[in-house]
């Protein structure tokens, strides 16, 4: 029995073709694959930038852009030259998976030549080729659109093709929509128009393509200059260009506040260091020592010592209560006229400390202070000393090591009239003299008794050839009172370490 058979009516064929849904699939297919590649993207992006934004050092944020950028663009190696356009500094130089060596021999080569270079020198990238394929890959780069959109391009695996953003061979430009200018050389061991240096330094360490993108902040002000480099030739594409483009610029506002931040700290440490003697007097018969740490704030603990009239010499310690740039500079002023005041009437501290404390509360009647001051005669090794609120000094040697109790009394600016009695002290030959700031204490975190008691049991555990040399007892004791670099740390707490061995 044979099938049935559609019949014929007028203007309608027997045979109707199949109803046309592959082209509608197949965009859909291109669409999810392209959403895919976004969120992938952004994904990676947020990513990276979160580890950025967690550096704390300008070092660690260019190493953190060098890693997420060779990431981005599929390479194994690079650099990254911090150089401000101001020429304030700081100027430095690290690398990925380059050692000095490394560095090193990439600096020899001709700055006219090197990618990165000419960046820093605001020179035109050489031999820039703005071909069409670039100019109509950009656009695809600002929508996300690598060809597949499944994320970050994988690493350095040769030259993509024109839809990828290729411009040839040689030294290339970006010339995407908003992004960064950056240099690109694909081959490098076959472009005759750069300098034979950099193709025989290429050689010798293994790489074959670079590219390279300046760093520079938001209002177009230059940091620096990054270069990637490839193990063979190769070049990013334009997607690559435009998320890299992307994270650079958020590193490159990071790095600028860093930058910030590290020539503030400079100038507050140059400050401080200005406020404090710039060496030690050479007295006879005395062999001084000193240790000073400062928190990140700046503190006004400050020491100091001055050679006197008649072979004496004078020793002191101090603090100004809080911190920061006034606090530093009313430490300053107090240091100076206790220079004065140590000149004209030394012999008496008492007098010294009294003079202190009305000029503290004429000029800076809402601050208040400590201080110890000691005149010393190193020929006898008799030493006065009077304090006010100040730490009791360490008299350490062959023999005894305990402290010189000074008279109990207020700091400085307390009271109406401050004045408090001296006390005479004869050190042995042989015998140091450690004066020191509550910051040495307070840095230990334990209660008070027990912190000077460690500081006493710090002196009497150096080794008889420490006892002979002041700047290795002061770093015997520190390092032994704040163990685990915590001498060293971010502390609010200043400390200061004065040693005077006598004899």
């Amino acid at each position: 029995m044979s099938a049935p058979r559609t019949p014929n009516v007028a203007g309608i064929s027997p045979t109707l073709p199949p109803p046309q849904q592959t082209a509608p699939v197949d965009q859909l297919a291109a669409v999810q694959d392209r959403l895919a590649g976004w969120i992938s993207d952004l994904t990676t992006l947020h990513d990276l930038t979160e580890r950025l934004a967690r550096t704390t050092s300008i070092d660690d944020a260019m190493h953190e852009l060098l890693g997420a950028g060779a990431a981005l663009v599929g390479a194994r190696r690079g650099l990254m030259a911090l150089a401000p356009a101001d020429g304030r500094g700081p100027e430095r130089t690290v690398g990925l998976g380059l050692g000095p060596a490394d560095l090193g021999q990439i600096e020899t080569v001709p700055r006219t030549s090197t990618s990165y270079t000419r960046l820093l020198d605001g020179l035109a990238p050489a031999n820039t080729s703005n071909t069409a394929s670039t100019a109509k890959s950009a656009p695809s780069a600002a929508n996300g659109d690598s060809g597949g959109g499944s994320g970050i391009s994988g690493g350095g695996s040769g030259a993509e093709d024109g839809a990828n953003g290729s411009t040839g061979a040689g030294a290339s430009g970006d010339t995407g929509s908003g992004a960064r200018s950056g240099i690109a050389h694909p081959d490098i061991a076959t472009d005759l128009s750069l300098d034979p240096r950099h193709r025989e330094v290429a050689a010798r360490l293994g790489f074959g393509a670079s590219y390279a993108v300046p760093v520079t902040a938001h209002d177009g002000t230059r940091v620096g200059a990054a270069v990637w480099l490839y193990d063979e030739p190769a070049e990013p594409n334009a997607r690559q260009r435009h998320l890299l483009d992307l994270y650079v610029r958020c590193a490159s506002e990071l790095l600028a506040r860093h930058l910030e931040l590290t020539r503030a700290r400079a100038d507050v440490a140059a400050v401080r260091e200005e406020l404090l003697p710039s060496r030690l007097p050479r007295v006879p018969g005395v062999r001084l020592a000193v240790r000073h740490r400062t928190g990140p704030r700046g503190g006004g603990d400050w020491y100091d010592a001055l050679p006197l009239p008649e072979g004496a010499l004078g020793l002191a310690v101090g603090g100004v209560t809080g911190s920061g740039p006034g606090v530093m500079a009313a430490t300053g002023r107090l240091r100076a006229a206790l220079r004065a005041y140590a000149v004209m009437e030394g012999e008496d501290p008492v007098a010294v400390l009294s003079d202190l404390e009305l000029l503290l509360r004429l000029t800076e009647p809402a601050r208040s202070a400590t201080a110890l001051f000691g005149y010393a005669e190193p020929a006898t090794r008799r030493v006065v000393i009077a304090g006010a609120g100040h730490c009791p000094p360490l008299i350490t040697g062959p023999w005894r090591t305990e402290y010189a109790e000074t008279t109990l009394s207020a700091p400085l600016g307390m009271l109406a009239c401050w004045e408090a009695p001296s006390i005479e002290l004869t050190l042995r030959q042989g015998e140091t003299l450690l004066l020191y700031s509550d910051g040495l204490l307070h840095r230990t975190g334990e209660q008070t008794d027990r912190a000077f008691a460690r500081l006493q049991a710090a002196a009497i555990a150096a080794p008889a050839d420490v006892r002979e040399d002041p700047d290795a007892l002061a770093d015997h004791v520190l390092h032994t009172v704040l163990p685990d670099g915590r001498d060293r740390a971010d502390d609010p707490e200043d400390v200061v370490l004065l040693a005077a061995r006598f004899g």
